[in-house]
């Protein structure tokens, strides 16, 4: 690229920073910055900052097993709804129904509350390998976040599937693909491609579930911000920070689904 290329790039670039509605977003968040220095405390900070480390960390390990153990769930879910049988078909179109029907917070106490409340009374249970585990609460967390995000992601990708034209798949078999290759050439990447801005809205949303954990004595970042305002009687600022940790990991993720959509090189027929 010449310089003169590269010097309009940026003057395009810059044009779009300097619109009047940019202009005034940006003042406005350089005011909101100013006043959060200068009239707030923050001296807290240094006492809590480990814990919040722990907290951000705990936050984003349960994002991403609950959304990687989600997915894997979805496919079938779709795939069942879409193109299986009746006697998998209902069955999968019956749990995404309850899921999506229900609050996750009731899931989430139906599990620990409930689930959880049942395991105690079996001696064997105690006494196996899975008990250490079993009587913790973020297992029970990581379940009803993985079903609420399989149920809710197995709808979408029921209707991914269901997109992609049957023209594609008729001429695969012709050509003598088995199944599986079908599947895994043509149907789930195209499929995934449909479903990829959704998902990532998707994932948006289970970041903003995972504070729900808190409620069972989970200690995430919104655990640790509640502590702060427990322990010093501050408000907006624990609160502000908080706010500020979930756009910035918000962003990061737009950023990333971004850029794996702009890789994929499958195309929608």
């Amino acid at each position: 690229m010449s310089a003169e290329a590269t010097a309009i790039n940026l003057a395009a670039r810059a044009s779009l920073w300097l619109k009047p509605h940019r202009i005034l977003l940006i003042l406005v968040a350089l005011a909101l910055v100013f006043c959060a220095a200068f009239f707030m405390r923050w001296d807290w900070l240094p006492q809590y900052w480990e814990m919040g480390l722990l907290g951000i960390w705990r936050a984003l390990w349960i994002l991403v097993v609950t959304c990687a153990l989600g997915f894997l769930l979805a496919v079938p879910l779709g795939l069942a709804q879409a193109g299986g049988p009746f006697w998998f078909a209902v069955p999968a179109k019956v749990f995404c129904t309850i899921i999506r029907g229900t609050p996750l917070l009731l899931q989430l106490w139906l599990l620990y509350y409930g689930l959880g409340s049942l395991f105690p009374q079996y001696p064997w249970i105690r006494a196996s390998w899975m008990w250490p585990y079993l009587r913790q609460a973020w297992p029970y967390g990581v379940l009803a976040l993985t079903l609420s995000f399989a149920g809710y992601e197995g709808e979408v990708m029921r209707g991914a599937f269901a997109g992609v034209p049957r023209g594609q798949l008729e001429a695969a078999r012709a050509f003598g693909m088995s199944r599986l290759k079908i599947f895994r050439r043509i149907w789930l990447p195209q499929a995934f491609f449909r479903a990829l801005p959704t998902l990532t809205g998707e994932t948006v949303l289970q970041l903003k579930s995972t504070p729900l954990v808190a409620t069972i004595s989970v200690i995430d970042i919104f655990a640790v911000s509640s502590k702060v305002r427990q322990d010093t009687y501050l408000t907006y600022e624990p609160l502000l920070l908080l706010a500020l940790i979930y756009m910035a990991i918000t962003g990061i993720l737009v950023l990333i689904f971004s850029r794996i959509e702009a890789r994929i090189p499958v195309k929608i027929g």
